[in-house]
């Protein structure tokens, strides 16, 4: 076995063992809304989970660009909102067209062939050809500092308010969601990505 100390190691170093680590990664692909009320920033992150289901509450770690906060996290400090979109391979190429860095003023959707849509309630859009998304209000955003005591990552915590499921992947009798409708797209490392592979059960003991 090989090990390394992760304090031994670089950023980059960290990070490649990281995201080749810790794999299938989901993806939110996030929107929000522009300090301008008008430019909707549109960006996709795969340190993405679930923290909580009562309150529901998901967590989205953005890291920062010498030293700056990305558009996401700006935005939904500013505007206390944002649109959580679970990918799918029918509109993945178009998703990775917008984690291009573009000006604050500049929307990435603007690069892409998706469409948005007003979400009732919210002045953020959401991207009309998600099967789910989540809309979500600012909980908290957590300064991630290194050692230098410098601020290089936002976590984004985000509490839930609508589950909007399309007909084809949901369940209405069971409530339950169908993943092979989803077709749901995950990162792995570097430029790599997965499908949805073999799905199979275990019994949880009592």
């Amino acid at each position: 076995m090989t090990i390394f100390k992760s304090a031994d190691l670089s950023q980059k170093e960290n990070y490649k063992f990281l995201t080749g680590s810790i794999i299938p990664r989901p993806i939110a692909f996030v929107t929000t809304l522009a300090e301008d009320g008008v430019t909707v920033n549109a960006a996709p992150f795969s340190f993405f989970n679930v923290v909580s289901s009562e309150p529901a509450i998901v967590s989205i770690a953005v890291q920062r660009a010498n030293g700056e906060q990305k558009d996401t996290a700006r935005n939904a400090a500013f505007t206390k909102e944002l649109n959580i979109h679970i990918v799918s391979e029918s509109f993945v190429g178009e998703m990775n067209k917008t984690a291009a860095r573009l000006a604050p003023d500049v929307s990435e959707i603007d690069k892409t062939s998706l469409y948005l849509e007003q979400v009732p309630g919210m002045k953020t859009p959401k991207i009309s050809e998600a099967n789910i998304v989540l809309t979500a209000k600012l909980e908290q955003i957590i300064p991630i500092k290194n050692d230098a005591d410098e601020i290089v990552s936002d976590l984004i915590l985000a509490r839930i308010l609508t589950y909007d499921f399309a007909d084809e992947v949901f369940d209405s009798e069971h409530h339950y969601i169908l993943p092979e409708k989803l077709e749901p797209v995950a990162r792995l490392a570097g430029n790599d990505y997965t499908k949805l592979g073999d799905i199979f059960r275990i019994e949880r003991p009592n």
